[in-house]
């Protein structure tokens, strides 16, 4: 604990340039960020590698080129609302694949059910954020697809700054307001959609709940702009506002 606290106190240090310049190769949202912005990337990810220990699980090994990819993806949400998104947990833990986990359940009835997921990404409250690395991988490959793991779960880590799971990050009282206005009516529409069985445009997994409409759409905010803007205009517009142009827009 104390020397977490010391590293902590200390200045991030900055990320080495042929380190950056590798980072930025292997990824095209920072590619496609103008120069100020991916600077300020740059100075993110640098604070994300100084704060948060990242844990690989099993066999698999993290290049420092890898450690700053991962950080700089987990960074992208921050380019407006800044290095407090990195407040409240300590740890990004990385698996090589999709990863198990044992859920439960007890219904009104009294009965207890319980089951395994597989995941590609997790994000616990006040804990760490959990990443699947072959996943990150094929987000970096097709990065235009609707999918972008490290930016869903940390919409989530977001959401919690204000210590409520809802779909709704920490915002200015009257923009709060108009947020959650017009996510639920964004939200119960896609719902209804959804349960149509109508196609949709965005990954029907947004139905899930509030808090995953957000997240879903912000990876739609990265890796598909156009689209989101398409299928739900408003979120997008809140979208914008809130994270900055998308890389690809």
């Amino acid at each position: 604990m104390f020397e977490f606290l010391h590293r902590l106190r200390r200045p991030p240090a900055a990320i080495a340039d042929p380190v950056w310049r590798d980072t930025v190769a292997a990824l095209p949202w920072a590619q496609a960020l103008d120069p100020e912005r991916r600077e300020r990337l740059r100075g993110l990810a640098a604070r994300f590698l100084h704060e948060k220990t990242i844990s690989p699980i099993g066999e698999l090994e993290l290049s420092q080129v890898q450690r700053a990819q991962l950080a700089t993806l987990c960074c992208l949400p921050l380019l407006e609302f800044g290095a407090e998104g990195l407040r409240g947990w300590s740890q990004l833990i990385v698996y090589p694949d999709a990863f198990r986990v044992n859920r439960s359940h007890t219904d009104a009835a009294g009965v207890l059910h319980e089951w395994q997921d597989e995941l590609i990404g997790e994000s616990w409250d006040a804990g760490p954020l959990i990443l699947s690395w072959a996943d990150v991988l094929a987000d970096c490959e097709d990065p235009r697809a609707g999918f972008c793991v490290a930016t869903h779960e940390m919409a989530h880590k977001l959401d919690t700054l204000d210590g409520l799971l809802d779909g709704t990050p920490p915002l200015p009282r009257p923009w709060q307001r108009q947020w959650a206005r017009d996510f639920q009516r964004a939200y119960d529409g896609f719902i209804e959609e959804v349960d149509s069985g109508r196609e949709t445009l965005i990954d029907p997994y947004a139905a899930e709940a509030p808090e995953e409409f957000f997240a879903v759409a912000t990876e739609y905010h990265f890796s598909d702009p156009r689209l989101l803007r398409e299928a739900m205009p408003e979120v997008a517009e809140h979208l914008q506002r809130f994270y900055g142009p998308s890389p690809f827009a």
